[in-house]
């Protein structure tokens, strides 16, 4: 069986993505992730949205490169949406059930996107 019928045949859940969403943010280092769970909010764009933040331009761009990369390979999947590679001051990807939010520090704490999410339920993951 090929690997594109096996995915086919095993699709993957939203909390396997999401897990290997954080694990590719961890794996360049990537700070201060948070995950919301926004399936009990009537108006929410997704069911989940993860946010992290990387200290450069170039930090930034690595950290959605290696999410793009490992979702691809070892699931799949690939972004239904993608915005921001250009600047690399806030990457959004959005894999439908899940948007992840990849920003520059300074541009996270302009937005606080996390802030028009508040009521959602927050996971938050310590930095490696």
């Amino acid at each position: 069986m090929s690997v594109n019928a096996a995915l086919k045949s095993n699709p993957i859940t939203a909390e396997d993505l999401n897990d290997m969403i954080i694990d590719s943010i961890q794996d360049i280092k990537g700070k201060n992730i948070l995950k919301l769970d926004l399936r009990q909010l009537d108006e929410a764009p997704a069911d989940y949205f993860i946010i992290c933040e990387g200290d450069s331009n170039t930090q930034v761009k690595a950290i959605s490169d290696n999410i793009y990369k490992r979702l691809k390979e070892e699931v799949g999947q690939r972004p239904t949406h993608s915005e921001g590679q250009q600047n690399a001051l806030w990457i959004c990807m959005d894999y439908f059930h899940t948007v992840v939010h990849v920003f520059y520090r300074e541009t996270r704490q302009f937005y606080l996107l996390e802030d028009l999410w508040n009521d959602a339920k927050a996971t938050e993951y310590a930095n490696i």
